[in-house]
């Protein structure tokens, strides 16, 4: 079974090498640490203590992990924890989020088996840590043989996802086999795992460890584009966050829209797209519009403090221009991408509007649409996305207490729903205590050979 996955993700690779090229040419991607994923990592000493695997997909798994981190090291000082990221803007991410925590950022090998097993050999990790729903065959394979516990953290399963794994669910059922605990956020996504074959009880149910945002206190960065664009109560904010296209020529178009219908002080438009190889075709398309505009990774000129449109083209900033806005649109919601984290603004207290395909944070759009603290389009594309967008910003831009009052009540909701972190490193402490004891065994048993000696 395992022989014929490897054989079917080579066809695969094979197959899509002309499409990956061309991304590594014109982009970097996938060629960026291209021998870390073939399992050559960085020299490594976590100096005999036991190292804790934490593994995050990309962007919003490396944020959500950061408290988890922070949570198991107060927890369990003795401990290591290193972090593999998939994509490489999670890699950059996770080196800013994860740079005074762990030991060691790289990206996440293959799924073969001897590219896998070069990584394990390098990390020797004591267990592993997977974010939300990355569920890698050979790799959960590899840790079991070796004796690894494998736990599944912030675990979800979407309605889609789980339709597709029902296909294959004679191996999926094998790959669960290999989990130690799978930690989910929701009692539907503990059902649908131990539907496609986990124990039951191996699964739990824990809430979302995204409630549990750190604070971000006054960043310099926000002071720092407040000052660049002269971003103020003059000229309100609207914020598009985690773009995807058409998105942003849907935005530009309500845009258009919302300045001709201005009452007041002309609005101002930031526009950060979700995947950095895109931030030249996003730069073209807000060039094309005819709005004065001006685009963060420039050096700093004249126009940047009047311009209509500013283009956030950056890794890591995001968070520090939601205090700016007085409207947060986050994006992958007009398209049937599943939605983005709509829980960084809240916790800004920012009233924030969706797009209707949020399945990505289905219960976390139902908690705050339940408490009137969230904005959600209706099902609409193309022109009509654009108009029904414009008036809803309008709406809320022209009525400064429904707009304040949306964004506290989002504030509240996240902070009603934290603790999932405390719940999980509290499930995770027989596999983390059981490697604390086997730590000690091993120094007892060293002390024994040098006094035999």
């Amino acid at each position: 079974m395992y022989f014929l996955y490897s054989i079917l993700l080579g066809i695969g690779v094979v197959a899509l090498l002309p499409r990956f090229l061309l991304d590594a040419a014109r982009h970097g991607k996938y060629a960026a640490g291209l021998g870390e994923r073939a399992g050559s990592l960085p020299r490594f000493d976590a100096g005999g203590r036991p190292v804790v695997w934490l593994h995050c997909v990309s962007v919003g798994e490396a944020q959500a992990a950061r408290p988890l981190a922070r949570a198991i090291l107060e927890e369990y000082p003795g401990h290591v924890v290193v972090v593999s990221t998939t994509t490489r803007t999670g890699q950059r991410v996770a080196r800013e989020t994860f740079s005074d925590r762990a030991a060691l950022v790289f990206y996440f090998p293959f799924d073969w088996a001897w590219s896998v097993r070069r990584a394990l050999g390098a990390i020797n990790p004591s267990a592993v840590l997977v974010m939300e729903t990355e569920l890698w065959p050979r790799f959960f394979r590899e840790c079991r043989r070796r004796g690894i516990p494998v736990a599944l953290v912030n675990g979800r399963i979407s309605e889609k996802s789980f339709r597709r794994y029902q296909l294959i669910r004679f191996f999926i059922r094998r790959v669960l086999s290999d989990l130690s605990l799978a930690a989910m956020q929701t009692e539907t996504d503990a059902a649908r795992v131990c539907a496609l074959g986990l124990a039951a009880e191996r699964a739990r149910v824990t809430g979302n460890v995204k409630f549990d945002l750190e604070e971000a206190g006054a960043q310099p960065l926000t002071r720092e584009l407040r000052r660049r664009f002269r971003l103020g109560a003059d000229r309100p904010l609207v914020v598009a966050a985690s773009t995807h296209a058409p998105e942003e020529r849907i935005l530009l178009e309500a845009y258009k829209l919302l300045t001709e219908t201005s009452r007041g002080n002309r609005p101002r438009l930031l526009v950060a797209p979700r995947h950095p190889e895109r931030f030249g075709e996003v730069a073209a398309l807000v060039e094309s519009s005819g709005f004065s505009w001006a685009r963060r990774g420039d050096a700093a000129h004249g126009g940047d403090e009047g311009c209509d449109v500013i283009l956030l083209d950056s890794i890591g900033e995001l968070r520090a221009a939601y205090p700016l806005a007085e409207v947060v649109f986050v994006g992958g919601s007009l398209v049937p991408v599943g939605g983005h984290n709509v829980l960084e603004p809240a916790l800004a207290a920012r009233c924030v509007v969706t797009g209707a395909h949020t399945s990505n944070f289905k219960a976390v759009v139902a908690a705050l649409l339940e408490k009137e603290a969230l904005v959600q389009l209706p099902p609409v594309e193309g022109a009509e996305a654009a108009v029904a967008l414009a008036r809803v910003l309008r709406e809320l831009l022209d009525d400064d207490a429904r707009r304040r009052r949306t964004g506290e009540r989002a504030r509240a909701v996240l902070e009603q729903n934290r603790g999932a972190t405390a719940r999980t490193v509290k499930l995770l402490a027989p596999l983390l205590n059981q490697m604390s004891d086997a730590r000690c065994q091993m120094l007892v048993n060293e002390n024994r050979l040098t006094s035999d000696i």
